[in-house]
């Protein structure tokens, strides 16, 4: 149609420049200016058949690329929504359920294995544990993207996974992990990958170090029947880590708490682009409604949640310390002695 329309112009400019009429140079004018026409009226009807067909390949990349975009979504929320497609199995009828990626980020005995046993109490959350605590995953960069390539994927089995309906799925992240190191490309992937950032600390550094130093005691020590547990699920085995009070050094005491404030403060800074929401270990015991906003920032139906954890530090603090008296001269008088006082924390 094209093609004949174009024909149609130039014949008609042939025709009337061998017809009688005006003289020479007119009939040259308007030779010019009808071919000018034809050729315009020819370029416009290829650019449009161009666009309509680079329109309709862009539409079909999109439905490949969002193959269920749920009308329910909120516009703002898509970039934070997946719909995964695993190589090991198939996500079946659930294909169409959207996954939100997560991680959590915190430091060594700020509760966050109690957290992450409530998170995977839901029916639709998977946090996978600390894979970075392997070394071989976080050799370099191109070792820890790999690894989350390969999580995000969702091709990552472990205790924690649900059913292929799973609406949230993440890893736990300790700051001396790799972290920290790689913070400006980790943040970038992140970002990119449409991740959201879950920063889980404790506020009440000084309880924090006390648990670290107990925690290394039965490192070396194996005081559950040769066996090393961080964790335990049940009192009687909570009542015999508890027994013992480590004796802390007071002489690097209160450098050891504004080291690990500072690198909270810098964590917090080095991640403050990515989409995040920043809880407290105290938060999530004292406030109801904390467990509430976690779940409602990873877009799962809100649930009561539940762990079989056991804690094991619950008495004062003066019954946990072995030299409570020196720690208490120490931080006395000083903007730590906060941390001496146990209203912040609720047994």
């Amino acid at each position: 149609m094209i093609a004949a329309d174009c024909s149609s112009y130039l014949q008609s400019a042939y025709t009337l420049k061998n017809s009688k009429g005006p003289p020479f140079p007119l009939r040259s004018i308007l030779v010019f200016f009808i071919a000018l026409f034809g050729f315009y009226v020819c370029y416009f009807s290829f650019s449009q058949i161009t666009f309509e067909n680079e329109e309709k390949l862009s539409t079909e990349e999109a439905k490949i690329k969002i193959p269920c975009r749920a009308p329910t979504i909120p516009h703002e929320q898509l970039p934070y929504v997946h719909f995964p497609k695993p190589m090991t199995y198939d996500r079946g009828e659930c294909s169409c359920t959207p996954v939100r990626y997560f991680v959590i980020i915190s430091m060594q005995r700020s509760g966050s294995g109690w957290f992450e046993t409530l998170l995977n109490s839901h029916p639709n959350v998977s946090s996978n544990g600390e894979i970075f605590s392997l070394k071989e995953r976080r050799e370099n960069i191109s070792s820890i993207l790999r690894t989350l390539d390969k999580l995000y994927s969702m091709d990552w089995l472990t205790s924690a996974a649900k059913n292929e309906c799973t609406a949230a799925f993440g890893l736990k992240w300790m700051l001396n992990q790799g972290l920290m190191e790689y913070h400006h490309d980790i943040a970038d992937y992140l970002n990119k990958k449409g991740a959201m950032v879950i920063f889980l600390f404790r506020r009440n550094t000084l309880r924090r170090l006390i648990s670290v130093e107990a925690n290394n005691y039965d490192r070396r020590t194996k005081q559950l029947n040769g066996i090393h547990k961080s964790h335990v699920h049940s009192k009687d085995e909570a009542d015999i880590l508890a027994r013992f009070k480590p004796k802390m050094d007071v002489s690097t005491l209160i450098p050891s708490i504004i080291s690990a404030e500072q690198s909270m403060r810098t964590c917090l800074d080095r991640f403050s682009n990515t989409r995040h929401m920043i809880l407290y270990y105290e938060d999530v015991i004292r406030d109801q409604n904390a467990l509430t906003r976690v779940q409602e920032f990873l877009g799962v139906p809100v649930k009561k949640l539940f762990s079989k954890h056991v804690k094991i530090h619950t008495r004062p603090l003066l019954d946990l310390v072995d030299n409570w008296e020196d720690v208490s001269e120490m931080l006395n008088g000083t903007e730590y002695a906060r941390f001496l006082d146990d209203r912040d924390y609720v047994k």
